[in-house]
C-alpha cells in the first residue's frame, strides 16, 4: 500500500468548501489537476474523471463514489487493469477548526501489485497535483458566496 497525504487550512466553513468540492460541473473552472468530472457525488455513482498530468497529458479515470458524508467526507475508488493490480482511492476529509475555518486532508491511497513499483518521481508528481488542487480549492472556497 502507498499513501500520499496532503493537508491545508482553508479560511471558509466546511459547508462552503463542500459546495465547491461537490460541484463536479465547476471543476473545469478552478481545478488545475482535474479538468472535468462527469457524474454526481452520490454513493455508487460511476464517475468519468479527466486528470491532467504534470507533463500536460490527459488521463481518463473511471472510479466509483464510495462515500459521501456531506460537509465532512468524500471518497471515490477505482482501478487500472484488473482488480488487485493497481487500485486507487481518493479521500477528502473536512474538519471544522473554527467558525470560518476548515482543515482539509486530501489523500490518495494506492494498493495492488503495481502500487509499490511506482518510484519517488511518481509520488512527488501526485503530491504536487494534490497540493495544487488543495490551493485552488482553498481560493475557490474563500471566493464563493453561500
Amino acid at each position: 500500500m502507498k499513501k500520499i497525504r496532503t493537508e491545508i487550512e482553508i479560511d471558509a466553513p466546511p459547508v462552503r468548501v463542500w459546495q465547491v468540492l461537490a460541484d463536479f460541473r465547476s471543476y473545469q473552472h478552478w481545478n488545475p489537476s482535474i479538468s472535468e468530472i462527469k457524474g454526481e457525488p452520490a454513493v455508487g455513482t460511476k464517475l468519468e474523471i479527466r486528470l491532467l498530468t504534470s507533463k500536460g497529458k490527459t488521463r481518463i479515470y473511471r472510479p466509483t463514489v464510495t462515500k459521501v458524508d456531506q460537509n465532512r467526507e468524500l471518497r471515490w475508488a477505482g482501478r487500472a487493469f484488473l482488480p488487485g493490480i493497481f487500485d486507487g482511492e481518493r479521500i477528502f476529509t473536512l474538519e471544522q477548526t473554527g467558525p470560518m475555518h476548515t482543515h482539509l486532508v486530501h489523500t490518495e491511497v494506492f494498493t495492488g501489485l503495481v502500487a509499490s513499483l511506482g518510484g519517488g518521481g511518481m509520488d512527488e508528481d501526485i503530491r504536487k497535483s494534490l497540493e495544487k488542487m488543495n490551493e485552488a480549492l482553498m481560493k475557490e472556497s474563500i471566493n464563493k458566496k453561500l
